[in-house]
């Protein structure tokens, strides 16, 4: 960061090419409702869904869901860049019949991105070679973290509890449906399909039986190209965990919580977990056995080592009908608005939301980029 008394300043970077583009915008709202600005100087940054990116108005209330309608980035503003110079990096507005801008050095960016192009390594990288600090997780641990069949070999691996399952490729399943067919058989009905880097719940359905797995991979299909066939839980408990990076990089815990699904929802998806008239229950923190509570924020920590994870992350495990701990998923850009589970819990547990969003950015000013 420069020397001088300026403000930190803060690019809030959302919106993306991802199918979560929506509540990235919903995210970044809040966002940048919170920060304080007496203490950072904010730029709004968005990504429309061609990929574009513009400097975005600092308007919280338009990037709210209203009733069924979505956010998105208007995609029309006025063009922006990252410009690396010799010693920072600016951001630069390009208008037409306007000569390029500066609006000066990028201390950290704020990533608010969901899914694909945003939360799986590929902004991540592209901010450690513009030499520019970030909020979140590294390259490694992003796309890890968002590819959730390598995500499972790797927890496995450190020796946590994860639901058996299958990756079918669409390359394979156009090939040899008949023994991409047998291999989830094998796991035993019933059976989730998901896309393998997706998010928000898009695109993942329930296969009852072995005559609605086609449909499911289809609609998988629709927003990957590897889809994950995965145990369902059948009788398992919601419940998720937050994990908060300390200054000196120990893993902090927050207390559990637990996700009760009303209405017609078979599990939870998209509309149960956004949109306002849906009957959904968060309880926080979870009704559990002491033993257990303990044992889950043990397990999330040692996840969040696993991958490599920083900053933060939402652990979401099922805790089976016989007490027993399943690892879900590990998210490492959580839903995060202030009725979002992630900071819901830390605020049961101590640290509202404002104190939330300063500890990330204080978190990410003090480390460099490159190898750490």
């Amino acid at each position: 960061m420069s020397q001088s008394s300026r403000k930190p300043r803060v690019a809030v970077v959302f919106g993306g090419r991802s199918s979560e583009h929506a509540i990235s915008c919903v995210t970044a709202g809040s966002v940048l409702r919170a920060i304080d600005r007496d203490r950072y100087e904010v730029v709004p940054v968005g990504i429309a869904t061609d990929g574009r990116w513009v400097l975005e108005a600092d308007d919280p209330q338009r990037l709210q869901i209203n009733g069924r309608e979505l956010p998105e980035v208007d995609g029309d503003r006025a063009a922006l860049m990252l410009a690396r110079e010799a010693e920072t990096t600016d951001l630069v507005v390009h208008e037409s019949s306007q000569p390029p801008r500066t609006l000066g050095e990028v201390d950290v960016v704020f990533p608010l991105l969901h899914g694909p192009w945003g939360e799986d390594g590929t902004l991540q990288g592209m901010l450690e070679m513009s030499g520019v600090r970030y909020v979140g997780a590294g390259v490694l641990a992003s796309a890890v973290s968002m590819d959730k069949a390598y995500m499972k070999i790797v927890l496995r691996d450190a020796g946590l509890p994860v639901m058996p399952s299958v990756t079918v490729t669409r390359r394979a399943w156009e090939a040899d449906p008949q023994g991409c067919r047998e291999r989830a058989a094998e796991l035993g009905y019933p059976l989730f399909v998901k896309p393998a880097r997706g998010g928000s719940s898009i695109g993942i359905s329930k296969a009852h039986e072995p005559s609605e797995l086609d449909d499911s991979l289809e609609e998988a299909f629709r927003h990957d190209s590897k889809a994950l066939v995965e145990v369902s839980a059948e009788g398992g408990r919601e419940v998720e965990c937050g994990v908060l990076q300390a200054l000196d990089g120990t893993a902090e815990t927050s207390v559990p919580a637990e996700i009760r699904i009303g209405g017609d929802h078979e599990f939870y998806d998209f509309a149960a977990k956004y949109l306002p008239e849906e009957f959904t229950e968060l309880d926080v923190p979870a009704d559990l056995p002491d033993r257990t509570a303990t044992l889950l924020r043990q397990y999330a920590a040692r996840a969040f080592e696993a991958v490599g994870c920083e900053g933060l992350a939402r652990v979401d495990f099922f805790v089976m009908p016989d007490g027993s701990l399943v690892l879900n998923e590990i998210n490492t850009m959580p839903g995060f608005t202030p009725t979002s589970m992630y900071p819901r819990m830390w605020a049961a547990t101590g640290v509202d939301y404002p104190a939330l969003v300063d500890r990330l950015l204080q978190l990410a000013l003090t480390r460099d980029t490159g190898l750490r």
